[in-house]
């Protein structure tokens, strides 16, 4: 990987200025100088000297100028990670002094697929930040989720788009590939018919899955049945079944099965749907959600 170089020895390193930092992140992320100006409230020519001056400070170029764009260098790159990160924790810093102090509780519901993968870096982080709110976390099916939080008991909810009957209600945060999965090396996808683990009834996965295999014409039976995708797991894991699994998810010793052996299934997506009036606190903990799915796709 490449590194800056930097001066060593007995003088003080250069300090980077967090506003040249986040002219420099803004430049990378828009790949135009003119565009980033428009952000900033700046000129261009304003934006060049202050990344000439990175750059001096640096010994490095940190943008190969073209025609009509520009694109980082290898430098460039690895600053752009170490800039992004500096400026979260800036941010960070200054809200854990500044923001207003948030107590109360507030209750969160979300899919068991969903809670092991976010979960714990945001009830971490928002607990840095929050400590006096209480965070009360329910895991269930989208339409249980769904129907406590109309009922009043929950804040916001993380929940499958697309399930039969549920409109889009809130803010789509992520999507990814649902794909064909089973255990590495069994034989349950060779099986006539077609043995397959999917969750309940009203569940868009399920669907999905059903829709794809009577398109292909595949012939299968429906071996187990399970409100959460441990269930499913559980059934690919003793090669039981194959089962459609968010491809994010599959780990050792489960596998994708071979795309010309099933059909696709296309993707998925996940919504964050926020209660009426909940309080500063819910919002505040659903922007840390929908930061975190933000982080996974960079």
């Amino acid at each position: 990987m490449t590194q800056l170089s930097l001066p060593t020895g007995g003088a003080a390193l250069p300090l980077l200025d967090t506003e040249v930092l986040r002219t420099f992140v803004t430049i990378a992320e828009s790949g135009s100088f003119t565009r980033a100006a428009r952000q900033v409230f700046r000129t261009p020519s304003a934006l060049s000297m202050q990344i000439k001056r990175l750059e001096e400070t640096l010994g490095q170029p940190l943008f190969v100028r073209e025609a009509r764009r520009v694109r980082l260098t290898p430098e460039g790159e690895v600053l752009l990670g170490y800039g992004r990160r500096l400026l979260k924790l800036n941010e960070e810093a200054v809200t854990q002094f500044l923001a207003p102090s948030l107590e109360g509780r507030v209750g969160i519901g979300t899919t068991d697929d969903v809670g092991t993968r976010i979960l714990p870096g945001v009830l971490a982080q928002f607990a840095r930040s929050h400590p006096a709110v209480q965070v009360d976390v329910v895991v269930g099916s989208s339409a249980g989720m769904l129907a406590r939080l109309d009922a009043g008991e929950l804040d916001l909810v993380l929940v499958t788009a697309g399930n039969p009957g549920q409109g889009v209600r809130g803010e789509i945060v992520h999507s990814e590939p649902l794909v064909w999965a089973g255990r590495d090396g069994g034989i349950a996808a060779q099986r006539s018919p077609l043995p397959v683990a999917l969750a309940h009834h009203g569940c868009a996965w399920r669907g999905m899955a059903l829709d794809a295999l009577d398109r292909a014409g595949v012939s299968y039976r429906i071996a187990y049945t399970c409100e959460h995708c441990a269930g499913q797991e559980a059934a690919m894991l003793a090669d039981l079944a194959v089962s459609p699994f968010p491809l994010a998810l599959i780990r050792p010793p489960l596998r994708r099965i071979d795309k010309k052996l099933l059909p696709p299934l296309g993707d998925y997506q996940l919504e964050l749907v926020r209660r009426d009036g909940a309080g500063q606190a819910s919002e505040a903990l659903g922007g840390y959600v929908v930061e975190a799915f933000g982080d996974m796709h960079d």
